[in-house]
């Protein structure tokens, strides 16, 4: 029954997004992941309608400059993540360098200055938990290489919620503690390489239709 209000919430606070079975795409990543996110973002066609949300660790002593390499390989706009925010279907943002970044129910942005997670801030838990509880079924959550457990609780909470999780494989991962991780609690519907993650998201996103 939870689950039904949370979905009927959902579907209510996301009208502003297309008739989609997913809105959000939410990508976490740690070492070695600029590689398989361009990769996957190439790979994906200029009329993707979910909005993609990006963490990626990075030393919070150094700007990011994502978003610009993103825009150089991908047809979707991209941008860096702003407090306030509004998800738009087809749009592309990218963290902020020591901050949290949450999707409110609203469908809003937050830069948060909060503690650490696992030791890191941005988290890939911290984002993938809110998109969890503001998504439900609506959501995507695509773990990628890194060292650590991050994003392994917040791809539980996706499965929670209904959503579905994608982790990357070991053969394509510079670094495999963190799909490992999400793998190991068996909450992981898909793990494959980054071709074959941009081709499920457009399988997904694009061609299921909302019941």
């Amino acid at each position: 029954m939870k689950k039904n209000v949370a979905v009927q919430q959902s579907q209510r606070i996301l009208s502003h997004f297309p008739d989609i079975a997913y809105n959000i795409v939410a990508i976490g990543a740690s070492a070695g992941g600029q590689t398989p996110i361009v990769q996957i973002l190439s790979a994906l066609p200029a009329d993707f309608p979910a909005a993609i949300v990006i963490v990626q660790h990075m030393n919070p002593d150094y700007k990011s400059h994502l978003a610009e390499i993103l825009s150089r390989h991908t047809a979707l706009p991209v941008q860096q993540a702003k407090s306030g925010d509004v998800l738009r279907p087809g749009t592309v943002y990218t963290y902020v360098p020591d901050r949290h970044i949450v999707v409110n129910p609203d469908g809003r942005l937050s830069l948060l200055n909060q503690q650490k997670m696992n030791f890191v801030r941005p988290s890939v838990d911290k984002l993938f938990m809110s998109v969890a509880v503001s998504y439900s079924l609506r959501a995507i959550a695509v773990i990628l290489t890194g060292l650590g457990r991050d994003g392994a609780l917040g791809m539980t909470a996706i499965k929670k919620y209904g959503g579905t999780t994608i982790a990357q494989d070991e053969a394509t991962s510079q670094y495999f503690s963190m799909p490992k991780a999400a793998i190991d609690t068996g909450k992981v519907d898909f793990v494959l390489d980054p071709e074959a993650i941009a081709k499920s998201l457009i399988g997904l996103v694009m061609m299921e239709s909302v019941a």
